[in-house]
């Protein structure tokens, strides 16, 4: 292909790039080409190609006055499986790294366990019958051997001084399919699951609340679990900035679906909450001699945290209202006693029960208060500012519904 152009492929080389852009399309979904500031025509349409290679049945535009809007459109009530993990499986790589991967996986099944210089010499044999032979050094099949190892696809075995290598026994989970199925819609790292179903199989599982977007944060996740598992330091990217913190716990809103980082920063002695869609790069750090302490710290914070505001610096303030509850709404009671976190529930009598807390910051419970609108008999804040905001919201639906106040 003359003029120094470059062929197109649908393979993702850059999983942080095209993160970028799953979101515009998908949670955003409302900017034509000319609206993606920073990136160039040609990066914009290869990513678009791209996604449309991968979630064609998903991809649809509209046009307006400001041109064509390309946006991705998932039921994720209705679907299956999340289409999104689809992007995970279609990273790109070299042909010498594929080749490598399927001869050692090959005859690493064989019994007896091989020496390393057998390997080599297999290796050798096997890619002198290509077309085109295809050579590799010893330090580099080391290295991938090792990773494999690390891995778990691969073990070792001492005889002496000698090293032996074979492939690991494979799990059989045809037994547990389904709940492999259930786990990877709703559990952390949930790609690892999808990446052993067979798409092909048809799931019996619906989601009322299934917050596909995750499956974007999979990677930085994972890194995160990691140095959390190994009581690790990591340096986060935060829109073009890094940080060092060290984390400490994983939270996730059961409502907007939205994964926070509990982390200590050393930059300012204090524990802080990132969000992990905010994140684009990990990389993991030193050993965190002070990890326990501060997980202990963060234990007791959780005494007056609603949400992901921990500042110590902050007094708690007290929150408590009455709710009434009827003639057979009993599961009003328990829901509260379900959903109430930091906070205590009292049955005063039959119809009234009191939800109490105290919290850091009083305004992460508002939402939620909101949901039992009709059903307040009596608010009362610590914080006025926090409650008359509340008030405000709660009039104005009123208002919107042309219904008495409170």
């Amino acid at each position: 292909m003359g003029g120094g152009l470059v062929a197109f492929s649908e393979l993702v080389k850059s999983f942080e790039k095209i993160r970028g852009y799953m979101r515009e399309f998908y949670v955003y979904g409302f900017r034509t080409r000319s609206g993606f500031s920073g990136k160039s025509g040609r990066t914009y349409d290869n990513e678009r190609r791209r996604l449309e290679c991968v979630l064609g049945e998903h991809t649809e535009s509209s046009r307006d006055s400001r041109g064509k809007n390309v946006f991705l459109s998932i039921d994720s009530r209705s679907g299956e499986r999340n289409p999104l993990y689809r992007l995970l499986r279609t990273c790109s790589f070299t042909d010498r790294d594929i080749t490598l991967h399927f001869l050692l996986m090959d005859m690493l099944d064989e019994k007896p366990p091989l020496l390393f210089p057998e390997i080599m010499e297999r290796l050798n044999n096997y890619t002198a019958c290509f077309s085109e032979p295809m050579t590799f050094d010893e330090s580099g099949v080391r290295k991938k051997l090792s990773e494999y190892e690390a891995l778990g696809l691969i073990r070792t075995e001492k005889q002496g001084r000698k090293v032996l290598y074979c492939r690991s026994e494979t799990p059989e989970i045809s037994g547990y399919g389904d709940a492999v199925d259930f786990f990877s819609e709703i559990a952390p790292c949930g790609a690892l699951g999808n990446f052993m179903l067979d798409e092909s199989s048809e799931s019996i599982f619906r989601f009322k609340h299934h917050y596909i977007t995750r499956a974007l944060d999979s990677d930085i996740l994972c890194e995160l679990l990691s140095a959390v598992s190994e009581k690790r330091s990591v340096w986060i990217t935060v829109r073009s900035s890094e940080w060092e913190v060290v984390p400490l716990k994983i939270f996730s809103s059961v409502q907007s679906g939205r994964e926070w980082l509990m982390a200590y920063s050393p930059g300012v002695h204090e524990i802080r909450s990132y969000r992990i869609d905010f994140i684009t790069g990990v990389r993991i750090g030193e050993i965190a001699p002070r990890f326990d302490e501060l997980r202990g710290v963060l234990s007791g914070m959780q005494q007056n945290m609603w949400g992901v505001a921990c500042s110590k610096r902050t007094r708690a303030q007290r929150v408590e209202f009455l709710i009434y509850i009827g003639e057979n709404e009993e599961h009003i009671y328990r829901r509260l006693l379900r959903e109430k976190r930091c906070g205590t529930v009292e049955r005063i009598d039959q119809h009234t029960a009191r939800f109490s807390a105290e919290l850091t910051d009083s305004a992460e419970i508002r939402s939620w208060i909101r949901t039992f609108t009709g059903r307040i008999i009596q608010l009362d804040f610590g914080d006025r500012t926090a409650e008359n905001l509340l008030r405000d919201d709660m009039q104005k639906m009123y208002e919107i519904y042309g219904i008495g106040g409170g």
